[in-house]
């Protein structure tokens, strides 16, 4: 399915009545009260076996919701975990098994955690990609495009950084209903030019947004079926933005957990700063080299001309 991705992506609201009888179909990034969602496991998996959707819990550098929805066996749910690295952009890593998703964390992630759930850990973007790898995973960039830091296209990560981080991943998260319909766009577009995996999911951190952007696949309903379905480039993604009304709600739950992170947040955001400034002042200098240097050409073919 080379270069297929843009019939593989669709921006409209799911209708899980007509889907979930003919695919398998997992939301694939959504939050519990274990990190900056509001509601408990119990709560999510009611709510999943309503919608008769599969669901990956995937708590900001925490795994305690992914490890609990595991007991419910009727539910299909993908372990897996969304890490902050050392420079506040997130990743998404999920596993095939539960057991490797405990001993990733226990051994690679917790030892290197911040002072709260929502910090950054010691980890820079590469060395948790170089972790994740040792195991049977599937590594996605979520919402690529976002404000600030938290996507993987900011200026953190300049092209000659960015390209071999991009040649490490599995592939990118094309439709965060959380996320801005323009960076949505703009993460569809990196999908298909990457020509990688892509997958969709709500990023809620509330029920009623759960379900609202889906990856799905003609595959049996388990997790090494679906992820290799994924892997494969052989699922489908659909979703749609959530209204201004339930990100403005959406925004209130994080910032209820993001307050004890306050400090940390402010000092991320400095450091950005300074880097979106550098790099900026450091484009401005280039420009003015490059169109000095071509003014020196075109003087010195006219000198030659004479």
């Amino acid at each position: 399915m080379k270069n297929d991705n843009h019939h593989r992506i669709l921006f409209e609201r799911p209708n899980l009545i007509e889907l979930t009888p003919k695919f398998t179909v997992v939301d694939m990034h959504f939050h519990s009260h274990h990190s900056d969602g509001f509601n408990t496991i119990h709560a999510i998996a009611n709510r999943a076996r309503e919608l008769n959707i599969g669901i990956a819990i995937t708590d900001h550098n925490e795994i305690k919701g992914a490890v609990e929805i595991d007991g419910y066996k009727d539910i299909l749910s993908i372990p897996g975990i969304e890490i902050t690295s050392l420079e506040g952009t997130h990743i998404l890593v999920y596993f095939y098994d539960i057991e490797s998703l405990k001993v990733f964390y226990e051994n690679d992630i917790e030892p290197h955690m911040g002072h709260e759930i929502m910090s950054s850990t010691a980890l820079d973007m590469e060395e948790i990609i170089r972790r994740a790898r040792f195991f049977n995973s599937l590594i996605i960039f979520p919402h690529p495009f976002s404000g600030a830091y938290t996507g993987i296209s900011n200026h953190y990560f300049p092209v000659e950084r960015l390209n071999p981080i991009f040649d490490l991943i599995d592939g990118v998260e094309v439709i965060n209903s959380e996320n801005l319909n323009k960076w949505n766009l703009r993460s569809a577009i990196l999908g298909f030019n990457l020509d990688k995996c892509i997958t969709a999911g709500s990023d809620g951190h509330r029920l009623v947004q759960m379900g609202k952007a889906v990856s799905y696949a003609e595959s049996k309903p388990n997790r090494k079926a679906f992820l290799n379905a994924i892997k494969k480039k052989k699922n489908r993604v659909i979703g749609k933005e959530i209204d201004i009304i339930r990100k403005v709600t959406s925004n209130g739950v994080k910032l209820r957990t993001n307050i004890k992170n306050y400090p940390d947040l402010v000092e991320k955001n400095i450091k950005y700063g300074y880097t979106v400034i550098n790099t900026k002042s450091k484009a401005i200098k280039d420009n003015f080299k490059r169109s000095l240097n071509g003014r020196i050409k075109e003087r010195q073919k006219k000198y030659r001309a004479l």
